[in-house]
């Protein structure tokens, strides 16, 4: 097995063992990541290999700064907002104004909960709030940064964000009434 710097400097030289050893290493991750943004596999698979382009054309330009597996995860994201942007037209824009502006301090049993229905909760969540809950509360960028990147105001981010969490806090709740 190929270390982190033998695949990057294999990598670098266009090396074809040390690209697949990269991209067993790191796919099955980073198409985590990219599931978080698409409600379709095949989307999320498509932003995946995008991004493992952009890294096999970049990976001369990693420092070494930070983590490699940080620098691929960067790459990835940024691949699934670049995405998620141009494909923007083929999504409809859905009314959810039955989702409450405040939340209930409810106690819930998450022990009771899977991964994959979380997953399944935050992937079901609207296009907009999804892009901003992944981006704040998992990615960790702030309200500033995010608007940045999609081009909406701090608010928009911080309101987006609210819904989001009002949304996953219901179908939580929901979920542990039928527990």
């Amino acid at each position: 097995m190929m270390s982190e710097a033998e695949i990057i400097s294999g990598c670098i030289k266009g090396d074809k063992k040390a690209q697949k050893a990269l991209y067993d290493k790191y796919s099955a991750k980073m198409l985590g990541v990219c599931l978080r943004y698409f409600k379709s596999s095949d989307e999320a698979e498509d932003a995946l290999q995008e991004g493992f382009i952009r890294v096999f054309n970049n990976i001369g330009k990693f420092r070494g700064d930070g983590s490699f597996d940080g620098w691929i995860r960067r790459i990835i994201v940024n691949t699934a907002l670049n995405f998620y942007k141009s494909n923007l037209k083929h999504y409809y824009a859905a009314d959810y104004d039955d989702i409450q502006e405040t939340t209930a301090d409810v106690k819930l049993s998450y022990d009771t909960l899977s991964v994959e229905y979380l997953l399944k909760v935050i992937q079901a969540l609207p296009e907009g709030y999804k892009l901003i809950f992944n981006l704040y509360e998992i990615e960790g960028y702030s309200h500033k940064e995010i608007g940045q990147l999609l081009g909406i105001s701090i608010n928009t981010s911080k309101s987006q964000l609210m819904k989001s969490k009002t949304y996953i806090q219901k179908k939580l709740i929901n979920k542990e009434s039928v527990i």
